[in-house]
C-alpha cells in the first residue's frame, strides 16, 4: 500500500517535505518507520515471517511488527496502528517502551533503496500467540522463539539468510533491552 511519508535528511531530521512511499523507495529518500518488538516474561520473542509477495525480503524473519509512519503521524500512534493492522492486537502508548532510533540503508535487486530511520519499541506480549490475527497480505507467519535462540541466530549470524539483515548492533541493542526488562 502506497502512502505519504515525511522525508528526512541523512541525520534523521525532518525536511518539511513529503513524498509517496514508492517514490521515497525509488529515489532513496530517508523516511521514518516504526519497529515494535514483542517479548514475553518467560524470555520469548515474537518474530514475523514477511509475506511471500513483499517487495523486500519476502519470507525472511523480521521484527514482530514494522511499518511506515504516515506523513505528520505521531510515531507512537503509528506503532499502535501497525500492531493492530499486522497482528490484530490493541495496545496503548503506555505499553510501548522506546529503545532507540536506527539508521538503515538497504539496496535491493529490484531497484528499491530503503533509506530509513527505524524508531524501535519494545512491548510485553501478555496474550497467547493463538489470539493474534496476522494480516494475510503482509505476514506469512508469527512464532514465539526463546530469546537465547534468537540471540544465537542474530548475534552470531548463524542463520544470516533467515533474518532481515538489520545488522548485529541493531539486534544486540534490541536483545539487551529485552533482557533488561526480564
Amino acid at each position: 500500500m502506497d502512502e505519504l511519508v515525511d522525508i528526512l535528511d541523512p541525520e534523521g531530521n525532518f525536511t518539511g517535505q513529503t513524498a509517496m512511499k514508492s517514490k521515497a523507495h525509488k529515489q532513496g529518500l530517508f523516511h521514518p518507520t516504526v519497529h515494535v518488538w514483542f517479548y514475553t516474561k518467560n524470555a520469548q520473542i515474537l518474530i514475523q515471517q514477511r509475506g511471500k509477495d513483499k517487495d523486500t525480503h519476502p519470507l525472511l524473519w523480521d521484527v514482530s511488527v514494522a511499518g511506515h509512519i504516515g506523513a505528520g503521524e505521531d510515531m507512537e500512534i503509528s506503532a499502535i496502528r501497525e500492531v493492530e493492522e499486522e497482528i490484530g492486537l490493541q495496545i496503548t502508548k503506555a505499553d510501548l517502551q522506546k529503545v532507540g532510533v536506527f539508521k538503515s540503508i538497504q539496496e535491493h535487486r529490484n531497484g528499491l533503496v530503503d533509506c530509513e530511520f527505524h524508531h524501535a519499541y519494545l512491548c510485553e506480549l501478555k496474550v497467547p500467540l493463538e489470539t493474534l490475527k496476522k494480516q494475510e497480505t503482509e505476514v506469512e507467519a508469527l512464532v514465539l522463539i526463546p530469546l537465547i535462540r534468537f540471540t544465537e541466530e542474530t548475534w552470531g549470524m548463524a542463520n544470516l539468510k533467515k533474518y532481515v539483515p538489520h545488522g548485529i548492533e541493531y539486534y544486540k541493542t534490541i536483545i539487551t533491552a529485552i533482557k533488561e526488562r526480564l
